[in-house]
């Protein structure tokens, strides 16, 4: 019987940076890495240098080694680890989004709601103490009836690598919005309390990433140039939820623009505005009690690490069997989204949702 997140013997499928990434966390809450799964040697060969674990090319022979699994491949690979970890009972975590299209994230969805496992999708940044504080405030009527969000996760110049996966449509499924959207997308959805959605209007752009002046400062991935880059690089979006509520949402990977991860919280009480980067928050109000006034309320919270919080979650679930909430269902609702926007882009109309 598992007592403690340090009896789930815990393998990372996909060990490229976000694999490590996951590894160092996992390292660090005392969970027992036992080994890693990828189809590139090189991948096999650091990460084995790196945490003294044994690798494989093959996922069979590490699922059989392990309790649970964090799957960090590229998107379209999601499916085949998830849905096969899922239908063994081992435990998933699986990094947004939940697959490269809509068809691929339903099988999983699918997979999760008929597994004897806990299966959790990665959306980091619910686990900020700035959200957490806010969503609290929700809960608690302090903002009164949210009607309205603003969501933007806008880099200047950040295409992760141009001539990678995650800027090929068949392996990634699209570009900025997928990649950043997904995150921005789910926060204000959860903000919300994830209501149904009705309709959906949207543009995706791609207009930095195919050019050869194409100018950055710095690049996560290597830069390959502008062939074989065929997602979006920015989009904007209008989503209708039940109730009049809404959400507008802007995404880029490179825009002339200032880089900001803001998001407005807007209620019929109080706003909340917060930046994911800057870790502040603030609280907007007016009153009548005395002269009238407007109140600006700033909160100060600690900056704490939402990958470990997430981690933390997830292996807390395992254990006490608790639900991780509707994590997967949630996902499959960001990613009608997502496939709503492209379809509205192309299509040129408002879609259905």
């Amino acid at each position: 019987m598992t007592t403690d997140r340090t009896d789930v013997r815990t393998g990372i499928v996909g060990l490229g940076n976000i694999g490590q990434y996951h590894a160092e966390r996992l390292v660090d809450l005392g969970v027992p890495l036992v080994g890693g799964m990828d189809v590139s040697a090189e991948a096999r060969r650091r990460f084995a240098t790196r945490y003294g674990v044994d690798v494989y090319e093959d996922h069979d022979d590490l699922f059989d080694a392990v309790d649970a699994v964090v799957v960090t491949t590229p998107n379209k690979f999601h499916e085949e680890y998830a849905v096969d970890a899922l239908e063994r009972g081992l435990h998933v975590l699986l990094e947004k989004p939940l697959a490269h299209n809509l068809e691929s994230a339903q099988r999983i969805a699918h997979a999760a709601a008929d597994a004897n496992a806990t299966c959790m999708v990665g959306f980091n940044n619910r686990f900020s103490n700035a959200v957490q504080i806010v969503k609290n405030q929700i809960d608690r009527g302090e903002l009164g009836r949210v009607t309205h969000l603003e969501a933007n996760y806008v880099r200047r110049r950040g295409v992760p690598g141009r001539g990678s996966w995650f800027t090929r449509r068949a392996i990634a499924g699209g570009g900025a919005l997928i990649d950043l959207g997904v995150h921005a997308i789910d926060l204000a959805l959860y903000l919300l309390g994830y209501p149904d959605i009705q309709e959906v209007s949207g543009v995706t752009r791609s207009e930095f990433g195919p050019r050869e002046d194409y100018a950055y400062l710095e690049m996560w991935g290597e830069d390959a140039g502008p062939d074989g880059f065929d997602v979006d690089d920015s989009s904007s979006a209008f989503v209708r939820c039940a109730g009049d509520r809404t959400i507008s949402l802007e995404t880029a990977w490179a825009t002339n623009r200032p880089a900001n991860h803001e998001f407005v919280v807007r209620g019929t009480d109080a706003a909340a505005r917060f930046d994911l980067l800057e870790n502040d928050l603030t609280i907007y109000s007016a009153s009548t009690v005395g002269p009238d006034h407007l109140e600006d309320t700033t909160i100060q919270t600690r900056q704490n690490d939402t990958h470990t919080d997430e981690q933390r979650a997830f292996f807390d679930a395992i254990v006490t069997g608790r639900d991780v909430g509707e994590s997967v269902e949630h996902a499959l609702a960001v990613q009608r989204i997502i496939d709503a926007i492209y379809r509205s882009s192309e299509e040129g109309v408002s879609v259905q949702c």
